[in-house]
């Protein structure tokens, strides 16, 4: 089970590059069913999600680099790219950052998991998280791949 909320910060306090960093590429095979494919720095993997937005089932499986070549010449939609950096949070919780390149240059949001529903409902995210945007789809990461920034931006 994933459990996150989600966030759309105005601006990120410090400097990133003080915490570890991630260099994402991502695409769908599929949008429904949820059918993603990742790579995350060296490592790939095929990704499986039930609909939900804070709470869903995930399945998430490793590939070979081969594996994940031949898989991204499925992709159905645009690839995001975004580069993540993993703040260290209070009570061993991390907000992963996620900047955005490409088609979504300008687009900044946060992320924090959680290990149980009541843990994320008692959070309480810093000023600088901004809006909260956990329940609105077209943040999703499939809904950005398919429609880009025209659906936040209304």
């Amino acid at each position: 089970m994933e459990i996150e909320r989600k966030f759309a910060p105005q601006s990120i306090p410090g400097n990133l590059s003080q915490y570890e960093q991630q260099e994402i590429a991502q695409a769908y095979i599929s949008v429904d069913p949820t059918i993603r494919l990742r790579r995350q720095n060296n490592e790939y993997y095929l990704t499986f999600k039930q609909k939900g937005l804070m709470a869903r089932e995930e399945a998430e499986f490793p590939l070979t680099q081969t594996q994940f070549d031949h898989l991204w010449e499925k992709i159905e939609t645009n690839p995001i790219r975004k580069t993540r950096a993993l703040m260290p949070l209070n009570d061993g919780l991390t907000a992963e950052i996620d900047v955005y390149h490409g088609a979504l240059q300008g687009l900044v949001t946060v992320e924090v998991e959680f290990s149980s529903i009541d843990q994320a409902k008692r959070f309480n995210p810093p000023n600088w998280f901004g809006a909260e945007v956990t329940e609105d789809p077209n943040y999703s990461n499939s809904s950005l791949a398919v429609n880009g920034m025209r659906l936040i931006n209304k």
